[in-house]
């Protein structure tokens, strides 16, 4: 991509977006266009074509989705399988009607089923029945890739599909209604060491911040009990959902945005299929998964956090919630043989984002 193109972010304002957003302006891109919702709803497909239309963006970056935890994904199943879809048919369409040179689409390790052999090739797609929790938001994830795959094959466009594993980053979400595990686990354990220490300053400055709605020291602690966060006997226990045993693996958002920049500047749809040796007549599985190929148990991560954070409270499980998934690790061989690794250690990242947590 010439650093003069013109770059279509979709999303730069997610954990994602906006760590694809960072990377391609420190690497020199001058060209970088952006909407906010309120700007341009993606939901519109009368206005995202109005805007491919009058914009001409010649490359797309579709980070743009409706995320979230188990507990979103349970409680929006119809949302989350709606507005992506909605979001993916309006700009990958029209990417072709336009004539994107390329477009790359940023879809969830949630795609591959259950029971997927680990760690999970790509050709474990549609082997066997997905997660129930968020089986519609993974649905729409599998649709689009398979809307770049089918586009490239009848009209010759260069879509590229990606799969990240779990993500965190910098700009994460901390809403314990919605966030993710991770994040999730940085904000109640940081929440639980403030109760120790007496300091119901520093977490109604933090319920502020995130849960504005929440005020006064009762409403507080309500609310901390109602997230698991609890004292008993000067004695800090934090409660968490399931039995700790599942592993997963994450990936730092920013080597995940190095991992999006090297494929849109290296690798084109010719390069997949002849990666996965397809037949013609049959060319399938051509996304590309992104990870680290490394897994932690979701109690080990949970102790890992509580160390950075230095809370010396108690961590209990509650075996009545799900575990989800056993083991979502990804096989990242594909991703390796393009010629890219993921470098920021877990625990490195995990130091990053809490210390930039702590200044927000």
């Amino acid at each position: 991509m010439d650093l003069n193109a013109k770059i279509f972010l979709a999303g730069h304002n997610g954990l994602v977006g906006s760590a694809i957003y960072e990377l391609l302006r420190k690497s020199g891109y001058v060209n970088i266009i952006t909407r906010t919702k309120k700007e341009l709803d993606l939901l519109e497909q009368e206005k995202v074509t109005e805007f491919f239309k009058t914009v001409r963006p010649e490359y797309v970056i579709l980070a743009a989705a409706r995320v979230g935890g188990i507990l979103a994904n349970s409680t929006y199943r119809a949302d989350f399988i709606y507005e992506n879809l909605q979001i993916q048919n309006n700009i990958i369409h029209n990417a072709y009607l336009h004539n994107v040179k390329k477009l790359l689409f940023l879809g969830s390790s949630c795609i591959y089923p259950k029971e997927a052999n680990v760690p999970i090739k790509e050709n474990e797609l549609l082997s066997s029945f997905l997660e129930y929790s968020n089986e519609p938001y993974a649905i729409a994830k599998i649709a689009g890739l398979k809307m770049c795959e089918s586009y490239n094959i009848q009209y010759g466009t260069n879509f590229i599909a990606v799969m990240p594993t779990n993500m965190y980053g910098l700009n994460d979400n901390f809403n314990l209604e919605t966030s993710h595990v991770l994040p999730a686990l940085i904000r109640k354990i940081y929440l639980g060491k403030c109760l120790s220490s007496n300091k119901m300053s520093d977490i109604i400055r933090d319920l502020k911040q995130y849960n504005p709605e929440i005020l006064g020291e009762s409403e507080t602690l309500k609310y901390l009990e109602r997230h698991g966060i609890t004292k008993n006997d000067d004695k800090i226990i934090i409660t968490l959902w399931g039995t700790g045993a599942p592993l997963r693996e994450f990936l730092f958002a920013e080597d995940m945005a190095e991992a999006c920049l090297f494929l849109m500047q290296n690798t084109e749809f010719e390069d997949l299929v002849k990666i996965n040796h397809i037949e013609s007549k049959e060319i399938r599985n051509t996304h590309i998964n992104l990870g680290s190929g490394k897994d932690i148990s979701i109690k080990d991560l949970a102790s890992m956090i509580a160390e950075i954070i230095e809370f010396d409270g108690v961590i209990q499980w509650d075996t009545n919630k799900p575990d989800g998934t056993m083991r979502k690790t990804l096989d990242v061989s594909k991703l390796k043989a393009l010629g890219w690794v993921a470098k920021t250690e877990l625990k490195e990242g995990i130091e990053t984002v809490y210390r930039t947590y702590l200044e927000r």
